[in-house]
């Protein structure tokens, strides 16, 4: 029992502040449930098919089902990521999904594939690309804060598109289901240091978010529990839940999000609509991915010198901007450069409301708070391919999508507007 105790309270003594050290770990589990997001099955899915010979529209169901079971299962992970933190359900959770994915290597039927998929994606999203390193972020950084959100946000697409080319590489090597089985051994293995290195606060480690020092520390007493945390509001779930802030950045979160899957899965085929090839058309959208990814580290930079809500107030109209001009234009080497703005613009917008959630409620209970809004977000995002195929296949063109997408984000910007930082004495 002594060992165990001995390696339970076990931390590395590092020459940097150890906030960083969790994210980069976190950052690893979050490349292990990249095996199940949407943007590398949308990357993968053809090897999957042509082996299985399974229908698309019928794999497309259970991914579908997959994002919105992690969409109810985030305020549930949200609670445990403020109560419990996450030593023991990142591990766990990695265990997990590497099992599951072990399993859709052998899987012979469609209705084996959807259980363990979802699975995956319903535990993995929220456990280890979401809410529970979102929340270790918040607990481990205060003037830093909207950097570290934006780094582990990051994490997401970056890997997505890595994971994208490890199982196209190995497929045409081997087969996707060699590349699952090694995504699986993989996630396995990672729960090790999870299970040693993540810690729930700095605090909880003797030290203070962004390895400030204690007031009062004498020479030599650096080490010892902090005992003040630098001044900052926290709200509880319950006063959250009371203030009209929460609702109106969630429907705000559900139309952004919303209109990014909306417009992101059909602007490879109004490219190629265009004239475009295929190829080319691709190349753009897996440019678009790696900007968005980039851009989340630089809108927490900005966001921690000026407020998100100011950065909100340049995405949106950026973001409606850019949506409106692809109405105007049919010249396939303009609307290359604007899928590239509109992807980086539009893809800031959900990081920065994660930031926005975090300046109005502090940190106590950021899990909880983002739990809320998170099947806001999901919902969006698992609605969103299927309404733009259906604006399509409806108008029999690509103008009533960025119509609709314009008007979506009109009323998130005049949402956001209207989400005033909320004050306790309000309640």
């Amino acid at each position: 029992m002594h060992i165990i105790q001995s390696i339970r309270n076990w931390t590395p003594k590092t020459g940097i502040y150890y906030g960083w050290i969790v994210l980069g770990v976190a950052s690893m589990g979050t490349f292990a449930s990249t095996g199940s997001a949407q943007v590398t099955l949308a990357g993968v899915q053809n090897f999957i098919l042509n082996d299985t010979g399974w229908d698309r529209g019928a794999l497309a169901i259970g991914v579908t089902a997959g994002t919105w079971t992690a969409g109810f299962l985030t305020p549930l992970f949200g609670r445990i990521a403020d109560t419990k933190g996450p030593r023991v359900s990142m591990p766990l959770a990695a265990i997990l999904i590497g099992l599951c994915f072990y399993f859709i290597a052998g899987v012979s039927s469609l209705w084996q594939f959807y259980v363990a998929y979802i699975i995956a994606r319903g535990i993995g999203t929220p456990v280890l690309i979401s809410v529970i390193p979102r929340t270790v972020a918040v607990n481990f950084f205060l003037r830093k804060r909207n950097l570290a959100l934006g780094l582990i946000s990051m994490a997401r697409p970056c890997f997505g598109a890595v994971n994208v080319q490890i199982i196209s590489f190995l497929a045409l090597n081997a087969s996707w289901r060699t590349a699952y089985r090694f995504i699986g051994i993989f996630s396995i293995f990672l729960a090790i240091p999870l299970l040693l290195l993540m810690r729930r606060t700095p605090e909880e480690i003797g030290l203070l978010p962004d390895g400030d020092k204690p007031k009062g520390t004498l020479p030599g007493e650096e080490g010892l529990a902090a005992t003040k945390v630098p001044e900052e509001i926290n709200w509880t779930s319950s006063e959250a839940l009371k203030t009209k802030a929460l609702w109106l950045i969630g429907m705000s979160q559900f139309l952004i999000i919303l209109t990014l899957g909306t417009m992101g899965f059909q602007l490879v085929p109004f490219l190629n609509d265009l004239g475009m090839s295929l190829s080319l058309a691709a190349t753009a959208w897996s440019i678009t991915s790696l900007l968005d990814s980039f851009s989340h580290p630089f809108w927490g930079f900005m966001s921690d010198r000026h407020s998100p809500r100011r950065l909100i107030f340049i995405a949106l109209p950026s973001a409606i901007f850019a949506a409106a001009i692809f109405l105007l234009i049919d010249d396939k080497t303009l609307a290359f450069g604007l899928v590239l703005v509109w992807g980086t613009v539009s893809g800031g917008l959900e990081v920065l409301g994660g930031m926005l959630l975090a300046s109005y409620y502090g940190r106590n209970s950021y899990g909880t708070i983002s739990g809320i809004v998170g099947p806001f977000q999901i919902i969006g995002l698992g609605l969103g391919p299927s309404l733009g195929a259906f604006l399509h296949k409806l108008s029999g063109g690509y103008d009533s999508l960025f119509v609709f997408s314009v008007a979506a984000y009109v009323v998130a910007t005049a949402l956001i507007y209207a989400a005033k930082k909320p004050e306790k004495n309000d309640i």
